[in-house]
């Protein structure tokens, strides 16, 4: 959670189409650079025989609760549109691409036509082509302007490795158009001395929203010749853009809007998206312009057989002797581990940085009694190495040089690995659009792919492995975002603000919301009204007001003490949970204990070590309501919406063996607590209602705290967040109800959209919850069905069958939840 990212002051302020596709039948292909990879050609086995190799030993085919069998698909080629210049045209042909699949060509007449686009099709369907061809023709146009800089175009990417491999594949398929064409990465990591050539001569720069907020943004002047030229700006994997995040990202392009309508340019959006429900009302949330949706996959796909995998049940008994699961961890890396030693090319996607790191030193101490030469072909990749680091990993994996990688969802959008064969993926992450993306990262050759889906001990993971139909047979979610959350919008209206005075004219740009936060920020002097509108008054930089990522904060430094080694940073919101002093730390399969947090100067110290556990931390949490948007009756109860206020605070930390989990001891901890406004879910039943549910005074705190522990990690499937976005509490008699409450809450100041999703699926999200607390096959609860990892009362108390008929009765006269209701 990210608690008070803004400075006082501002807590203070706010307490028809141009192509005819020719549709036909063609063998599959690789649709953008095409490579034979390492491995290819006929020994390479099929998706069955690779998980068949899997599933061999004690007991392991009894852990593949279902397989998923996904036929071959052809492709649908057709024309490029006669707009196109004949030079890109040739370009693509010599990259191996004769003719363009039907969603490509249609994607690029909208282009041309000067319409937004989104194009929402499945990996590894070329929707890179589908505006690069546009893009590249629309330069080679400027080129031959008399400056020969007529148009620039912009891609934004929300990695840096993202924007790394497009910035070389731009380079390969426009290196036939020579200099007319000069793409280059401005992020971060570029040199000192290479950013003024970026500035004054390219024509296609890639970067990341960060970048653009804190860095192209406040200096535009220095931008004004690539800003007042340009025609396009690229959104890609704009799925990622959603919560907090998405609503920050969404701000900074209305500001880039507007600075580049000062300087007389209206750029085209080109945006590309995983499948995605209602891609178009996305993308025209997320840039405030009207957009045109493709989203009819022509491209081919070869098979693929998805697995969902279960791990046992072992003899060991975790927390009040509930029965505990082999942990998804050891599981993956076992399978990281065989298919290493089998030579199939593999990425096991990790939710966790030290979940990446802890799968790749188990399969390299597995993979030394083997072979002493196939620990190396393994590694981690992950968010928080540096530049250097990335970029080996990178290049190691791209040659074929490594066979396995445990990554995060740093890669996942990352670059584009040609010729794996299978995917691991290490618990659900968190929505169906990015189960579809990682698993996707496989058989992109048009190959066979094999991706196993390891369930990890939890409700929603379990209750998908057991229901493979909300998984195979559900569409993808909505991307949800809220650009008027007032404490995203803020910090935005004081970035333009300095960028260029604040007009009226102005305001519609950023919302309905502008307007009503102009006093505050006047208020809070942060911005000051003059007749030439409303200016910055302060003078550090208004763009560090917000970090556009939700962390908030300077980021924590995380050095080695007896060096003095700078290992990486974590973001300031997270260095209570993960960098508190006892915690361990993984890097680069290293392993260190933090001696000390020093939240002042923003330092955690740590030192080499090798402890048999890792650590968990744990808070405590309590909610006050703020105000009740909306409610309506279910029963004598109530399900309301509204705004909230959280206190937070890490109290202690477990540790827990490695491989088993088994908890081996809790520490205290003496760290300050943390406030957040923000908007919550919340259900109140009536002591009626729990007479007719049996559930009596003895057994309701448990009952509550099972329902509300289920029903966060139930959430994820109906709203596109993680449960680490969202927190929850339960009161059996809470002060501003008068009754016994459930909380569920966005983790986020303001709020993420989560809540407010929550809210209007309410029904089908609790009767979600209470069937995964059900049918769990435990006698009193377990971390498969009601047991968080995160609870900050150790479980305690917890009731099983209190909460199945508590939620049981709720939903008996459950209202209608898809309408406004004004509250009472």
């Amino acid at each position: 959670m990210a608690f008070n990212h803004l400075p006082a002051a501002m807590h203070d302020a706010l307490g028809p189409l141009s192509v005819t596709p020719v549709t036909h039948s063609v063998p599959m292909a690789k649709n953008l650079r095409p490579r034979r990879p390492p491995g290819s050609g006929a020994d390479r086995p099929s998706p069955g025989e690779i998980l068949d190799r899997l599933a061999t030993g004690a007991g392991r085919a009894a852990r593949i609760t279902h397989t998923e069998h996904l036929p071959p698909r052809p492709g649908r080629h057709a024309v490029w549109p006669h707009r196109i210049r004949p030079e890109v045209i040739n370009a693509i042909q010599e990259a191996g691409v004769e003719h363009p699949w039907t969603h490509q060509a249609t994607a690029a007449g909208h282009a041309l036509d000067g319409e937004s686009v989104v194009i929402a099709t499945g990996t590894a369907s070329g929707k890179s082509l589908a505006y690069l061809a546009p893009v590249l023709s629309t330069l080679l146009d400027g080129a031959e302007a008399p400056n020969g800089r007529g148009a620039t175009a912009l891609y934004l990417a929300p990695t840096k490795a993202l924007a790394a491999d497009q910035c070389r594949a731009v380079k390969e398929l426009a290196a036939p158009l020579g200099h007319r064409v000069r793409p280059a990465v401005y992020d971060g990591d570029t040199p000192v001395e290479e950013r003024e050539w970026v500035r004054q001569y390219a024509t296609y720069v890639l970067t990341n929203p960060d970048m653009l907020h804190r860095g192209i943004l406040p200096a535009h002047p220095r931008w004004s010749s690539f800003l007042r030229a340009l025609r396009y700006v690229v959104i890609d994997e704009c799925h990622t853009y959603r919560g907090v995040f998405g609503s920050h990202v969404a701000q900074v392009l209305r500001r880039l809007r507007r600075i580049c309508a000062r300087y007389g340019s209206e750029p085209v959006f080109l945006l590309a998206s995983a499948t995605a429900a209602e891609p178009a009302v996305a993308a025209q949330r997320l840039t405030g312009v009207p957009v045109v949706e493709v989203a009819d996959d022509a491209s081919p796909r070869g098979e693929m057989v998805f697995a969902l995998w279960e791990p046992p049940l072992t003899e060991l008994r975790g927390e009040k002797g509930a029965p505990v699961r082999r942990t998804a961890t050891a599981e993956t890396a076992d399978l990281l581990t065989d298919l290493t030693v089998s030579g199939v090319r593999t990425v096991a996607f990790v939710r966790s940085r030290r979940g990446a790191e802890l799968i790749s030193v188990i399969a390299k101490e597995r993979l030394a009694e083997v072979d002493r030469s196939l620990p190396q072909r393994v590694a981690a990749y992950r968010g928080g190495y540096l530049p250097e680091e990335r970029r080996s990993l990178e290049k190691a994996l791209h040659s074929g040089e490594l066979l396995g990688l445990a990554a995060t969802t740093a890669l996942e959008l990352g670059i584009d690995v040609a010729g794996l064969d299978a995917v691991l993926i290490s618990g659900y992450p968190g929505t169906r659009a990015s189960l579809w993306q990682q698993a996707g990262r496989a058989g992109r050759g048009g190959q066979g792919a094999l991706a196993v889906l390891v369930a990890r001990d939890d409700p929603l993971d379990t209750f998908l492995v057991h229901h493979p139909e909300a998984l195979f047979r559900q569409p993808v979610e909505s991307t949800v975002l809220d650009p008027d959350n007032p404490y995203v919008l803020a910090p935005h209206l004081c970035a333009a603000a300095a960028e260029l005075p604040l007009t009226e004219d102005d305001l519609k740009l950023f919302g309905p919301a502008a307007p009503g936060l102009l006093p505050q920020l006047e208020a809070a002097q942060l911005l000051r009204r003059r007749p030439t509108g409303w200016h910055w008054t302060r003078r550090e930089r208004a763009a560090d007001l917000t970090d556009i990522r939700g962390g908030g904060g300077r980021p924590v430094q995380i050095v080695e003490e007896s060096t003095g080694r700078l290992l990486g940073t974590v973001d300031e919101s997270a260095a209570h949970t993960t960098v508190h002093e006892g915690a361990v730390h993984l890097h680069q399969g290293r392993t260190y204990l933090v001696r000390r947090l020093d939240l002042d100067d923003a330092v955690a110290l740590v030192e080499d070590a090798v402890p048999p556990y890792s650590t968990t931390a744990r808070d405590t949490t309590s909610v006050s309501v703020l105000d009740t948007d909306i409610q309506v009756p279910w029963g004598e109860g109530r399900l309301c919406y509204g705004s909230v206020e959280v206190t937070n605070q890490v109290v202690s930390f477990l540790r827990r063996k490695l491989i088993t989990g088994e908890v081996l001891g809790e520490t205290k901890l003496d760290l300050p607590p943390r406030t957040l406004r923000t908007r919550a879910v919340w259900w109140t039943v009536t002591e009626s209602q729990l007479d007719a549910a049996r559930v009596g005074p003895e057994q309701l705190g448990g009952a509550l705290h099972a329902a509300e522990h289920a029903s966060i990690g139930m959430l994820p499937l109906f709203a596109t967040c993680d449960r680490w976005d969202i927190g929850g509490v339960s009161v059996p008699l809470h002060p501003d109800t008068g009754l016994p409450t459930v909380f569920v809450y966005d983790g986020q100041p303001g709020g993420a959209g989560f809540a407010e999703r929550a809210f209007h699926t309410a029904h089908a999200w609790l009767e979600a919850t209470r069937e995964a607390i059900a049918v769990c096959e435990c006698e009193a609860g377990c971390p498969s069905c009601i047991q968080s990892p995160k609870c900050g009362n150790g479980n305690e108390p917890l009731h099983k069958r209190g909460a199945v008929r508590l939620l049981t009765e709720l939903l008996r006269n459950a209202g209608d939840t898809s309408a406004p209701h004004p509250p009472s």
